[in-house]
């Protein structure tokens, strides 16, 4: 998990850092996400902390940063976005959802004005620009504090026949000794 103290994020991920659940930060300074050579694709997970209420309140600004985010990270919108207000002003658990499906996935945001938090999720098959993606978050709600995750999705969902060959053959490989059915090298 990467956190950051700065609003602009001027601290940047040099390299790859492993959590307790094998989970990746990217590097913060690059344009895509590292390209996995087997896995669905990048996920990134976004919490920002301390943002200003009204920010977390502006449905209008809401639509306009799913409706551009497609582009700024070089995705493909397939439809407009969706926003909703949930809840009542007064209730911290209120605030706004939103998410745009993209031909690569989803963008997913969600307020809590109440809270001073937003967390939103960038999801895609192909990599995208995880720094222009954080830069627009950041942009958008403004937080006093920033924890994010890049996750490598799907690792084993194969993108080339011979990696699916060579996971179908440790899977029955795997299978055969469970059942007795070969002897371990």
């Amino acid at each position: 998990m990467h956190t950051s103290a700065s609003p602009n994020g001027s601290r940047r991920l040099r390299r790859l850092e492993a959590d307790r659940l094998n989970v990746h930060s990217a590097p913060a300074n690059g344009a895509s996400a590292p390209k996995a050579a087997v896995g669905f694709g990048p996920h990134l997970v976004f919490d920002g902390f301390g943002c200003p209420r009204e920010r977390l309140e502006d449905l209008t600004a809401l639509y306009r940063l799913l409706d551009g985010l497609p582009d700024r990270i070089r995705m493909t919108k397939i439809m407009p976005p969706y926003v909703f207000r949930h809840g009542l002003p007064e209730d911290p658990a209120g605030g706004l959802s939103g998410f745009v499906l993209i031909a690569e996935s989803h963008i997913s945001l969600h307020t809590f004005p109440g809270r001073g938090y937003v967390n939103a999720d960038v999801f895609s098959c192909e990599t995208f620009d995880v720094e222009d993606a954080l830069a627009a978050l950041r942009e958008a709600f403004a937080p006093a504090r920033v924890e994010w995750k890049l996750l490598d999705r799907g690792r084993e969902f194969p993108k080339h026949i011979a990696a699916s060959r060579a996971i179908v053959n440790r899977d029955r490989r795997q299978v055969k000794l469970r059942l007795g059915l070969e002897a371990s090298r």
